[in-house]
């Protein structure tokens, strides 16, 4: 007898993202997935820059003049903001996984969000304007 939820497929693994018709807290939890993802990537990117480093000092002199497009000051925006969100959400999901705080589990969601958008705001704004 074969189990057909141990059985690897697309669809399941898409399943595993998607929040749709579950609680608060699989919301956290695909939320803190992608944005892991997202700032793992940004890890392999961020080290491939450095290697800029060993090509000479005109090498990342011509990074450097590129990033300082507002399309790369966007992307740094999003890394930050996923750092907040990854960083805040795991401290709930922390929290509740050793059992506290459970029942304010929604609402702890809710305050760290905000929270997390308004640092991602301040931010942003502070980027933009230097």
């Amino acid at each position: 007898m074969s189990d057909i939820y141990n059985t690897p497929s697309r669809r399941r693994f898409l399943q595993w993202f998607n929040p749709l018709g579950r609680k608060e807290g699989s919301w956290g939890f695909s939320l803190n997935r992608i944005t892991a993802l997202g700032l793992t990537l940004y890890l392999y990117m961020h080290l491939v820059v450095l290697g800029l480093l060993a090509r000479g000092p005109d090498a990342y002199d011509n990074f450097l003049a590129l990033i300082h497009n507002p399309v790369f000051i966007f992307g740094e925006v999003l890394v930050v903001a996923a750092g907040f969100i990854h960083g805040l959400n795991g401290l709930r999901i922390a929290l509740t996984s050793f059992g506290i705080a459970v029942p304010q589990q929604r609402s702890m969601l809710i305050v760290l969000m905000v929270i997390a958008g308004i640092a991602s705001l301040i931010f942003a704004i502070r980027m933009f304007t230097a």
